[in-house]
Order: structure tokens, then sequence, then C-alpha cells
């Protein structure tokens, strides 16, 4: 039997899943050069081997084959953003990257308006687009020291449709659970979802990326990528789909933008020397955000 998420404790656990995706990309940089997408679908493999013995003792693990749809479509949300990020990293600057996520959290909340899983309203977009404004600064704080600059093109374009996929995930989830189409139980909801992305990550890998290279995988790169299926994968998922259920679209997403600001403490660490004054005003506008989000604390939205 599942127990209801509190919105505390809902943004308790997005607290961690910020902490978790940070310390991800510094595990990532500690990886040899192989196909990313077939490491991805690998991630999202063990990721579903941790959530299976969760999963499988939880009521609905079993889908009927009407929800099928809905969990591919979920997938294929996934698979979107991976794909467009992955193919997005040869095409356009780091800094335009990071500059077009920061719509992710006001793309779910209008996407949550047209499946009315938000309340239309001015205080939550006006917190997020002032969250958006801090990790704007912290992207560019980090691209100012780095050399690094904005622009538009094909790449960028291919990058914001992958934004706009994994603005969706949230959406469909507390859509389906709004509407008694998922089940409550938030390990079988990632399972499934974690599971249908990684097929069809797979078989994009299957068809554009050498697959001969993963025989080259280090037992460092191994360990490394089963902490990332377990921990930035099994873990944040889980994390996301347990806040869904308390909290709407919109601020369950918002809380990437803390991943920049765990990104800059892990630097501090690393390097002092290396963080100035031009971090300051990104960070506080984010602590800002995050704290008027975090006061949020309201029912549920109405289910369409």
């Amino acid at each position: 039997m599942s127990v209801a998420v509190t919105p505390a404790a809902a943004h308790l656990g997005m607290l961690l899943w910020a902490v978790l995706v940070g310390l991800s990309f510094p595990a990532v940089g500690l990886m040899s050069e192989l196909p990313p997408l077939s490491l991805t679908a690998l991630r999202f493999a063990i990721a579903c081997g941790a959530l299976w013995w969760l999963a499988r003792r939880s009521p609905g693990f079993l889908p009927s084959w009407r929800l099928l749809p809905l969990y591919a479509l979920m997938g294929l949300c996934l698979a979107g953003f991976f794909g467009a990020m992955f193919w997005a990293a040869h095409h356009a600057t780091a800094l335009s990257m990071a500059t077009l996520y920061v719509t992710v959290p006001l793309l779910a909340f209008l996407l949550g308006l047209g499946l009315r899983v938000e309340r239309p309203g001015w205080r939550l977009p006006a917190v997020l687009a002032l969250g958006a404004l801090g990790a704007l600064g912290l992207a560019v704080a980090e691209a100012w020291q780095q050399g690094g600059r904005l622009r538009f093109g094909v790449g960028e374009a291919v990058f914001f449709l992958g934004c706009v996929s994994t603005a969706l995930y949230p959406v469909l989830s507390k859509w389906g659970l709004a509407t008694g189409r998922l089940p409550a139980s938030a390990a079988v909801r990632t399972f499934w979802s974690l599971g249908a992305g990684g097929v069809l990550i797979g078989l994009v890998g299957l068809a554009v990326e050498p697959l001969g290279v993963l025989a080259t995988m280090s037992a460092r790169d191994l360990a490394l990528l089963v902490y990332l299926g377990l921990f930035s994968s099994a873990l944040t998922f889980w994390l996301m789909q347990r806040a869904t259920a308390a909290l709407t679209p919109g601020v369950v997403t918002a809380y990437g933008y803390l991943v920049p600001f765990v990104s800059m403490l892990l630097l501090f660490v690393q390097s002092p020397a290396r963080i100035g004054w031009a971090w300051l005003p990104g960070s506080l506008t984010v602590l800002v955000a995050m704290g008027l989000l975090m006061r949020r604390e309201r029912p549920e939205a109405p289910a369409g």
C-alpha cells in the first residue's frame, strides 16, 4: 500500500534530487569517451534492475494494455531529451544549452495548464521566472569564465525540442495520476517509464553508434556506470515521480535551477580561486526563488 507524500517531504526529496544530479556531472566527466546513447540505455537498464524488486511488490505493477501507450509516451519524452542533448552537444555551445534549459519549468507550467494539472495564476510563473533568471546568471558566470558565447542555430533548436520533451514528462505523470490512469506507486511509474525510454534510446544507439567501442570499457567506467544507473537514474527519477504526486510539474522541474548551484559548490571545493563575485547574483536569486517555492505548499491542482 502506497503512503501519501506530503508537500514538505516532496520538497526535501527534490532537494536530494538536485544534489544527486549535480554530483552526476563530475562522474560522467571521469568516464572514457564511449557511445552516449548506448551508455544511457545501459544506465536505464541498471536503474530498472534496481527498481524491479520494489516495483514488482507494489499494486498495479503489470500495466493493462490501455496504459502501455502512456508509458510509451513518457519513455519517448526521456528518449527525446537525451537524444536531443547528445546530438546538440556537438552542434551547440554549452552556454546556449544551459540558457535554453532554464525554460523547462516554465514550459512544464504552460503544458500543465493545457492538461489542467496546473492552476492559472501569476505567482508560480513569477517565481519560476525569478529562478530562471538566477540559473541563467550562474550559466553566464561559468561561460564568462570559460569564454563561451550565446547563439541560436540548428543545434539549439533541436535542444529546445528536447527541453519541451523533458518538460512534458512530469506533466504526463501528473495527468496520469490525476485522472487515475497511473498507479500510486512511484516505483512502478519510474520502472515502466525508464524501461520504455531505455528501449527507445537503445534502438537509436544501435542504429547510429559504433557499439564495438563498448568493449573498451574499463573497470572504472563500469563502476561509474553502475553508480549513475543506481543514483543518477533510479533514485533521481523515483524522487521526481514521488514528488509529482504532491507538487505540480512546474514546481518539480524548478529544482533543476539548483543543479548549477550544486555544480558551483563543487567547483568552489575543488578550486576556490575560480569562484568570484560574478557567481553571487545568480546564486542568491536561485536561493530566493527556491525558498519562495518551498513556501507555496498548497493542495494539488484539480484534475482534468
